[in-house]
């Protein structure tokens, strides 16, 4: 199977994770894109989706898709998003679409994360995949000193603004052996909006694309 047909694979097996009559969490990113053609297949179901980017607002409109802004929800159970790497733990590297601060906040905002990745994006340590920071622009190079004083290899995203108006800076050289700790020091850098790193909040449910069909992982 090409990777499209693994993403397409559990993207719609995310769907039996969709609860009735209720507002979901939708993320960003190639697999989530899939999640939100098979959504429309029963939109009639939900009452709305929660978006954390631009374009998968775009994406929803288009399908028909109610989309409601997170102030104006009292309850989101669920929130569907997809990872750049998932580690044994549950923890992720996201943000490879810049949309991590409020893909972040959504996943703090759900009560269950389903996480949908082909089995390309499993390791055993976090780090091959640039870890996304989200900075306000006037601290680019404080926040720069400070990464690098933390092992990696700060590189700014050329050209790329986010939502929220500022940069990120991809950092490369990392092992996040620590998950937790490492996402737990960097938001202390002042600068920081948001550390594309979900380990203090991870997924509760991974869905696996394989060649053998979709796998399941719960975590703790």
């Amino acid at each position: 199977m090409t990777q499209d047909e693994l993403k397409q694979q559990v993207a719609a097996a995310a769907l039996t994770h969709v609860p009735h009559g209720e507002i979901i969490g939708v993320g960003t990113g190639s697999t989530v894109n899939f999640f939100i053609d098979a959504l429309a297949g029963i939109k009639d179901r939900i009452k709305g989706a929660v978006s954390s980017s631009e374009r998968s607002t775009e994406r929803m409109r288009a399908h028909g898709i109610t989309v409601v802004d997170l102030n104006e929800v009292e309850k989101l159970s669920v929130y569907v998003d997809g990872a750049d790497e998932i580690d044994p733990s549950g923890a992720m590297i996201k943000g490879g679409g810049g949309a991590l601060t409020r893909e972040k906040i959504i996943a703090e905002a759900a009560e269950r994360f389903i996480c949908i990745v082909d089995q390309s994006k499993l390791v055993p340590v976090l780090g091959k995949f640039p870890l996304p920071v989200e900075v306000v622009p006037m601290a680019r190079e404080l926040v720069t000193r400070r990464l690098r004083a933390l092992g990696g290899d700060p590189r700014e995203r050329s050209g790329y603004i986010t939502d929220n108006g500022n940069l990120i800076l991809d950092v490369h050289g990392l092992q996040i052996a620590q998950p937790r700790d490492f996402e737990a020091r960097v938001n202390q850098i002042p600068g920081v909006v948001t550390v594309g790193l979900f380990a203090l909040r991870g997924a509760n449910v991974a869905l696996i694309g394989t060649a053998e069909g979709v796998q399941r992982k719960d975590f703790v």
